[in-house]
């Protein structure tokens, strides 16, 4: 690394990609050669792969000094992944990338270009991408979903294919959370971001990581990670029905007296009893949903407010001068 270049990490987690790796590192080699005004890095986090995934990564990484490899004792999660691998990069920028090749390592280019625009996040928007036309649906019908919840303007249609700034790194460091939803996160710091198309290409060597049930997982992430809203929802319909709950009590009892003189012993008061019983249980789970909701947004630990950036007056030492506490140039008084 010079000093005149700036540093730029592609982060690729990886699990049982071996077949992939050669191929990548083939495509990410081209990139980095067409940019010399970069210097590149390619750091690896594997998630205890079961294959040569290792293997593979250890021979890359003696025959290129620019390849760092991670390897976990056990498969912590693929967003625990892509999260250690940001905080173990070293450069200017970072960019997530899958071992798949189903995101173009050429669309780096495009990134790189956008981040000298000034952008923080660049991230990759799917155009298109060859799979089941109904999980393609359900995809797109949960990512709107996910937005609207949200408290912040969540991308559509993106994955972690993305580039972060340093100074988006840095804030990443306070996340304490066991199961972070990455996508989100980013979000919720408020850099002014970009979104770039492009067509996602089908997998040609290996098996998808992510079944229906990994898929599921990361959704309830998604929804969990990002919005309270679920529980307000259900404060709300706990409130609704222990207003409904207790006058119908109301009219069973007024019905007792004035209409149902002859009901089943014992039927009135038990329908009253369930009635005003289901209002206090609905009462009390709106409340507790409150109180966790305000435990969730306390124990995420994400930075807020982010500046961006700062204007302030210099201040100058106090000589007696009436002036002297005004704002004053920089070059006047040696000061910042």
């Amino acid at each position: 690394m010079t000093d005149s270049k700036r540093l730029v990490t592609i982060s690729i987690p990886v699990l049982n990609e071996a077949d992939n790796i050669e191929p990548l590192m083939q495509r990410l080699r081209a990139v980095a050669n067409t940019h010399p005004r970069y210097d590149f890095e390619f750091l690896f986090t594997d998630n205890a792969s079961t294959d040569a995934t290792f293997e593979r990564l250890a021979e890359e990484a003696r025959t290129d000094n620019r390849v760092r490899v991670i390897r976990f004792t056990r498969n912590f999660g693929f967003q625990i992944s892509i999260l250690t691998n940001y905080l173990n990069a070293g450069g200017d920028a970072a960019i997530q990338i899958d071992a798949d090749l189903q995101d173009p390592p050429e669309l780096v280019s495009e990134f790189l270009a956008a981040w000298e625009q000034g952008y923080k996040v660049v991230y990759g928007i799917r155009r298109s991408r060859p799979e089941n036309p109904v999980l393609s649906f359900a995809r797109k019908l949960f990512y709107r979903g996910l937005t609207k919840l949200s408290s912040v303007d969540l991308p559509v249609d993106a994955g972690d294919f993305r580039l972060i700034d340093r100074i988006v790194i840095e804030d990443l460091r306070q996340v304490k959370d066991e199961t972070p939803y990455i996508r989100g996160v980013i979000a919720h710091l408020g850099y002014r971001q970009i979104g770039i198309p492009y067509d996602r290409t089908e997998r040609q060597r290996g098996k998808s990581k992510f079944r229906l049930l990994a898929l599921i997982r990361l959704a309830v992430d998604g929804v969990c990670g990002e919005s309270t809203k679920p529980l307000e929802l259900i404060t709300l319909l706990g409130a609704t029905l222990s207003f409904l709950s207790f006058f119908g009590a109301l009219f069973y009892f007024a019905w007792y007296f004035l209409v149902m003189r002859n009901a089943p012993r014992g039927f009135t008061t038990l329908v009253i009893l369930i009635l005003l019983s289901t209002s206090v249980q609905m009462a009390f789970i709106g409340l507790l949903g409150e109180y966790i909701g305000r435990i969730f947004k306390n124990t995420r630990h994400i930075p807020a407010p982010i500046i961006d950036q700062r204007i302030e007056p210099v201040r100058v030492r106090d000589t007696g001068d009436a002036t002297a506490s005004s704002p004053q140039p920089a070059s006047k008084t040696g000061q910042a």
